[in-house]
């Protein structure tokens, strides 16, 4: 539906002639008017509206027992008079009037300067280039209430160059009001959407050419469901970048010759049935990035291959963004295993990573259990972290692995299905490092309170703008772990440290610290001692 100025004139006390599937706004809320006509037993006309946030409305369309018009929810709907609603502008409306508000408030804000006159070089060259719409790249009319295109063809000649454009919380009904505006701007790569309804178009194939160049689209909190996503998809036929979130969606179907050039796809804030409607969206071809936060995941399954092999689902996926979800299981973390490409993971606010071991044990934990990680929780691994993470995990579950069946001698190493199970990565860590020795699978002490802290000073000798770092450390803590904490809080590379150590007891004297897999203790280092860290 296009909306013309003519139209947007013909508003009176009965409104437009088509103002039902409209969209309207009213006192800051949004809505779709339902119905129009009297409503007894008061005089005058009458807009029935079904409203985006259901806290505006007051019923369901029906009063005093008469049904007017249907709701989605029991409180969306109410009546509203026509000239308390706006029906909107079109485009060019809009645009000139943002754009014309921004010219006024940058001038004034010029003008007043330390309250004195100022000579404004090239603000008279700034002004003129924004009075020239053709030369606008970027635009946002959020909040603009656009409601359609306006006269055929104004949006080319007056804008044809825009490559981004934000239409959320607007006025649009439908997808043939928004191809009414994305056919004129034949170079659109971005478009923003959230917080608009629009209506199914009946030939989305059709509509292609209305978004040829499109690649990158932002539906958010539009009410859009994935199989609605998958029946306008033959509108984005070179589509790379997808936005879903906060739309409800529960299930999902299997993309078929759609979507194919999805690089990234974002399903946050969608309450999913379940890890297994993930096998739906599986095949994507280029999926290189899925975001799947505040989803109430808790699992996920690739049951095409057993552990320690790789799965042809996701073959392209290099991060995965699982926060604020459910997470409990190292089952979870296990199955990323599988995943032939995965490069990122952010799982922060789960279960997993407060259950019973420290933040430190549990980074430590993913990283030995997903040996491609490069990047973890946003902070990126290093190779000294990961040889220690993989070599304390060898060491911790030494012990379960010879019990379950494993041996140090390669051609009698058969360990159970289930510590397999658990354990996907160990058999190739043995490969890597050797198998553990008996002195290294000794129990070592839990981290409590009983156990020997340490108050140690960290002292950068060469670089002197780095203050000294004070920190209590367990003496049981090796110095891997150590040169771990030191490359986080110095934002060094890890693998090049070097560290030695001064006493009180030993006045002149500098030990050097070298061996990764030794504790503090073994060293000797008291408690108020200087570690001296220096890298190159």
């Amino acid at each position: 539906m296009t909306v013309t100025d003519a139209q947007l004139s013909t508003m009176s006390e009965a409104g437009p002639g088509d103002a039902v599937g409209r969209r309207v706004s009213c006192d800051g809320e949004r809505g779709t008017v339902r119905y129009v006509g009297k409503v007894p037993p008061t005089a005058g006309i009458w807009l029935g509206v079904e409203w985006d946030n259901p806290e505006r409305g007051k019923h369901d369309g029906t009063h005093e027992g008469v049904q007017y018009f249907k709701c989605s929810h029991p409180t969306g709907g109410s009546f509203v008079r026509p000239r308390k609603a706006s029906f909107g502008v079109d485009f060019l409306t809009a645009l000139r009037q943002r754009y014309d508000m921004e010219m006024e408030q940058d001038s004034a804000e010029e003008l007043k300067i330390a309250n004195k006159p100022v000579e404004l070089v090239g603000f008279e060259t700034v002004c003129q280039k924004l009075s020239q719409l053709n030369s606008l790249e970027a635009v946002s009319l959020q909040g603009s209430e656009v409601a359609g295109a306006g006269p055929d063809n104004e949006i080319q000649q007056n804008t044809p160059n825009i490559l981004s454009l934000d239409l959320s919380e607007s006025l649009l009904a439908s997808w043939d009001d928004v191809a009414s505006i994305t056919w004129q701007l034949i170079k659109l790569r971005e478009l923003q959407l959230s917080y608009n309804r629009l209506h199914m178009p009946a030939n989305p194939a059709c509509l292609s050419h209305c978004f040829a160049s499109l690649k990158v689209l932002v539906l958010n909190s539009t009410g859009i469901t994935w199989s609605e996503v998958l029946v306008c998809a033959p509108m984005w036929p070179v589509l790379e970048k997808l936005c879903l979130s906060s739309n409800a969606i529960t299930v999902l179907q299997k993309p078929v010759d759609v979507l194919q050039s999805l690089s990234l796809l974002d399903l946050s804030k969608n309450p999913l049935a379940g890890g297994d409607e993930l096998q739906n969206i599986a095949h994507l071809p280029k999926l290189e990035k899925l975001i799947l936060s505040n989803t109430g995941l808790s699992s996920i399954r690739f049951n095409d291959v057993g552990p320690g092999c790789k799965t042809s689902m996701f073959p392209s996926l290099k991060c995965l963004v699982v926060e604020n979800n459910n997470i409990s299981e190292w089952s979870f973390v296990n199955e990323l295993e599988k995943l032939p490409n995965l490069q990122q993971l952010s799982c922060f606010n789960n279960p997993l990573m407060t259950a019973g071991k420290s933040p430190e044990t549990v980074r430590q934990l993913i990283i030995a259990k997903v040996g491609g990680l490069q990047l973890l929780n946003k902070s990126k691994i290093q190779p000294v972290e990961r040889r220690g993470a993989e070599l304390d995990y060898r060491k911790m579950f030494g012990r379960v692995w010879l019990e379950c069946g494993g041996d140090r001698d390669p051609e009698r190493d058969r360990p159970s299905r289930a510590f397999a199970a658990e354990h996907p990565r160990f058999r190739t860590l043995i490969q890597k490092y050797g198998a553990p020795e008996e002195g290294e699978l000794k129990q070592q002490q839990p981290f409590a309170l009983k156990n020997q802290l340490l108050t140690i000073t960290f002292v950068c000798p060469d670089v002197t703008e780095k203050k000294p770092i004070e920190k209590k450390l367990p003496d049981s803590m090796n110095i891997q772990k150590v040169k771990g904490l030191l490359f986080r809080l110095l934002k060094v590379p890890g693998a090049e440290l070097r560290l030695s150590y001064t006493s009180s007891k030993m006045e002149g004297k500098e030990i050097e610290i070298d061996n990764d897999l030794k504790p503090l203790q073994f060293y000797s280092i008291e408690d108020g001692d200087r570690v001296l860290v220096r890298w190159s």
